[in-house]
């Protein structure tokens, strides 16, 4: 038997592997017994947030890893294609039916039990110490007890509670004839960085579009507070909050203070030189590599938390992202997550808690799908492990292989939680960006093919 912990997509789809694949799970769900701030009702795999389970075109990164979950055999795209509404080329659903039918498809499943209570500390140190394993599904919402734990056993700096970052785009849609390499002061290697510069009328058309654009307005649960908090009773305390965890106030919230802030502060360009004027820009937004090949780029300094639409238009101000491709736009909320490449090994396991496995968003995924995707991926490699299979990884080129291969970059930087997107499938080079994803998606589905193979599917 294995313990899985929490009913979400993630735990869902990997009690459903394990069940399918004839190993027998205990799932363990706390709602309705303990009720969540985000959550209203007692389904799972409940769509907190949109209905939409993002594009099921088989030419978008998000169709591939779809088409590759379907092919491991999962629960929550067979029943959301039973329950699909009108969404376009999304692949949307009517929350209510699907959740119903998710729960019913678990709870009549023979070799799953399920539980309703909460999952604590003591109850995972007593199934680890009797050998079993155990999965924790458990994501944003983690109990805060088992939070705790989670802290204790991984180091608190290897725990994030929330998720402060800032706009990450695509490397190939940056304008080369502006945007420069340079480190400040030419420290360190001289591509370490890339710089946007500012000169002076720019940087004020920027700073005004940013303080006045829309912003997403906060959710009493991502701070803590009850479910019919004011804006106002949570505007101050939640803002002090997240500065006290992350050391990161919003660009906007920077900029308010003075028009001249961003180019004092975050956007200092000291140590820069243009090399289209040779002289030092009025104001630069740097750029930093989010993985070692160099084809995803994070705004430096630039959380935020203005709408995704607004942050494109805003950003899209900024010298030589006038085209910019954005694959993460910049959040701040309550979102618990581990610091994978410390603490994960290859199979998701904790590298220092035998039989203890990570999944779902709690990696270090973002979204609905990715976070069922991890769900079955856990689910299959322990279940191979438990019927003496060997483990088979999925290959390099595969959507799964990239959202992996995500999870296992140590390259220096700020770990942040990631949506499956062109930027993680490894490079091809190629100029024409249309051919470039063509071969890319080739790519994938040659490797799928060799993974199924592999695994005797």
């Amino acid at each position: 038997m294995v313990v899985v912990v929490g009913a979400g997509f993630a735990g869902v789809e990997a009690a459903w592997a394990l069940a399918s694949r004839g190993v027998p799970v205990r799932l363990f769900e706390m709602r309705p017994n303990v009720p969540t701030p985000a959550h209203t009702t007692d389904y799972f795999a409940e769509l907190v947030c949109s209905n939409s389970l993002k594009s099921n075109a088989d030419t978008s990164p998000a169709g591939q890893l779809k088409n590759e979950m379907r092919a491991l055999g999962s629960v929550v795209l067979d029943i959301a294609a039973q329950h699909r509404v009108p969404g376009g080329e999304a692949l949307c659903v009517d929350r209510e039916a699907f959740g119903q039918a998710i729960t019913h498809a678990l709870s009549s499943h023979p070799l799953i039990t399920i539980e309703r209570a909460e999952f604590t500390p003591d109850a995972c140190t007593a199934f680890l110490n009797s050998g079993q394993k155990v999965i924790l599904a458990t994501g944003p919402l983690t109990s805060p007890d088992l939070a705790a734990w989670l802290a204790q056993i991984t180091g608190r700096a290897n725990l994030y509670f929330y998720d402060a970052v800032s706009p990450t785009v695509d490397a190939a849609s940056l304008n080369r004839d502006v945007v420069f390499a340079q480190s400040r002061y030419d420290k360190g290697e001289g591509d370490d960085y890339l710089n946007c510069p500012f000169d002076k009328e720019e940087y004020f058309a920027f700073v005004e579009a940013l303080v006045s654009a829309e912003r997403v307005p906060i959710r009493a649960f991502e701070a803590g507070g009850k479910r019919d908090a004011t804006q106002d009773e949570l505007e101050g305390p939640f803002l002090e909050k997240i500065k006290y965890f992350s050391g990161c106030t919003p660009i906007e919230a920077i900029a308010e203070k003075g028009p001249r802030s961003l180019a004092f502060g975050n956007f200092k360009p000291m140590g820069l030189t243009d090399p289209r004027s040779g002289r030092r820009p009025y104001a630069a937004l740097q750029l930093r590599p989010e993985n070692k090949e160099k084809t995803l780029y994070s705004l430096v300094a630039c959380q935020n938390r203005l709408k995704w639409g607004e942050q494109k238009r805003v950003f899209q101000m900024v010298p030589g992202m006038e085209k910019a491709e954005f694959v993460r736009y910049g959040v701040i909320h309550r979102n618990t997550y581990v610091e994978a490449p410390k603490v994960l090994d290859p199979i998701l396991q904790m590298t220092d808690v035998p039989n203890l496995f990570i999944t779902g968003q709690l990696t270090g995924v973002e979204g609905y799908v990715e976070s069922a995707a991890m769900g079955i991926l856990t689910g299959l490699h322990v279940a191979r492990l438990l019927n003496g299979q060997s483990i088979e990884q999925p290959p390099r080129s595969t959507a799964y292989g990239s959202l992996m291969a995500h999870l296992a970059d140590d390259t220096p930087r700020e770990f942040a939680p990631m949506n499956i997107n062109w930027g993680l499938f490894p490079e091809i080079e190629l100029k024409d960006k249309s051919l470039r994803r063509e071969q890319k998606l080739h790519a994938a589905k040659a490797g799928l093919q060799d993974w199924l193979e592999r695994l005797g599917s």
